[in-house]
């Protein structure tokens, strides 16, 4: 068996057709944009042509999108960006008030906690419940004169579960039609970063002012992303020295990447719907095959859920050992987030649905791309089987162990 690569909430591998539509983009038509010669003209094109590809997709206006180096870097513009241009409005004492989620990627977390420890902002995180979607009646009991950004995430990128974004985005459209002239306007963010391929990311569908991806999961390369800025919103840049991207986001345009994502976007909309359903039918089989080992459970919204990703908790496993070991047999899974797997401390998206830090260790997640075949999910099956037998049987008693240290 080939190599079996089921990682692609991680990072998936850059399609071949983006890959050559970026290519000459380093060695032939490598001129800056912001220069007025041929070369330059080139390469100004070629970013605008990829704005208007991720435009179409967001449905929102080409000047309404921003290039950034990440899916974070989008995220921080748009939180701190926004926060530092209402601060003026506030005065004694008062501060802007946030409201996100427990279960929110981190990129999301510590800029809030970064916001808050410097005194520019206040932050609510809404509980969720054991799927870890989040409560819209939550939101609206939250909301206080001084709120003015929500941030809720549009899949979760551990447990898979969509979030009822289009809801909120109504919700604080309401809130923003009572509101009275001294009470600011409530902006709306959602990290679309595992939404974009399957999902419909319209924004006027979502209600959202600012959304933010990257194109590393969407098979354009790593270091390039985008934010989608409403006209209207106010934002103060956070990368000075330059007039680039709307005066919002400093530095020289990454041309090829930005290539790349446009075409990575563009080829994520074709036979979308048929994909999407193939993926799920895939996912499904998946899910249904794991739950038949013993002593796993499946974490995430049962229904409600991306169509690529599924989420376990394997009892009596190491999720690390359980990765390592199916690497072995040529199969690439995750144990929990990529983006927080260095860290020894359990997920906090799993401690915030609920599952005990003993059990969270256990954490498995595999994630499908547009390449996985039937095959592959049926030989991912079995090795999985395998491997969790191998590891209970080496896993030590632990009844045994609590008498040894009984006695010490």
């Amino acid at each position: 068996m080939k190599l079996v690569y089921l990682d692609n909430a991680a990072t998936t591998r850059v399609d071949p057709q983006v890959f050559r539509t970026m290519r000459p983009y380093f060695t032939q038509k490598y001129g800056n944009p912001s220069e007025v010669h041929s070369l330059g003209r080139q390469a100004k094109e070629a970013v605008e042509k990829s704005r208007e590809q991720v435009a179409g997709m967001l449905g929102c206006k080409n000047a309404e999108v921003i290039f950034t180096g990440s899916a974070t870097e989008s995220i921080n513009l748009s939180h701190k960006g926004l926060i530092e241009a209402l601060l003026p409005q506030f005065q004694n004492g008062r501060r802007p008030h946030i409201i996100t989620s427990t279960v929110e990627h981190k990129a999301v977390l510590e800029t809030c906690a970064h916001l808050e420890t410097l005194g520019r902002a206040k932050v609510t995180y809404l509980q969720v419940d054991k799927y870890g979607m989040v409560s819209i009646y939550d939101v609206r009991k939250e909301v206080r004169p001084e709120t003015v950004l929500v941030s809720v995430m549009y899949v979760n990128n551990e447990v898979g579960t969509i979030q009822p974004v289009s809801q909120i985005g109504r919700l604080l459209k309401a809130i923003n039609h009572e509101r009275t002239h001294n009470k600011p306007h409530i902006y709306f963010h959602t990290d679309a970063t595992q939404a974009v391929q399957y999902l419909d990311c319209g924004a006027d569908k979502l209600g959202v002012d600012l959304l933010s991806f990257t194109g590393h999961k969407i098979y354009a390369p790593k270091g390039v992303g985008a934010l989608f800025v409403k006209t209207g919103t106010p934002l103060i840049r956070q990368l000075d020295g330059g007039d680039q991207e709307r005066k919002l986001r400093s530095g020289t345009e990454n041309v090829p990447y930005i290539v790349a994502l446009g075409k990575a976007v563009e080829l994520s909309q074709k036979s979308k719907i048929k994909r999407q359903k193939e993926m799920e039918r895939l996912r499904d089989k998946l899910i249904k095959g794991v739950l038949e080992i013993p002593g796993v459970s499946l974490t995430g919204h049962p229904k409600i859920r991306a169509p690529h990703l599924a989420s376990f908790i394997v009892e009596g496993v190491e999720g690390e050992a359980l990765q390592l070991l199916l690497s072995d047999k040529k199969v690439i899974v995750s144990t929990g987030s990529a983006c927080t797997s260095q860290s020894l401390t359990p997920s906090h998206v799993l401690s915030a649905v609920g599952i005990p830090a003993e059990l969270a260790h256990g954490s498995l997640r595999v994630s499908l791309g547009k390449d996985t075949t039937e095959e592959e999910i049926g030989y991912t099956l079995k090795v999985l089987r395998e491997a969790t037998e191998k590891l209970r049987e080496m896993a030590p008693d632990l009844s045994e162990l609590r008498g040894a240290f009984a006695t010490i």
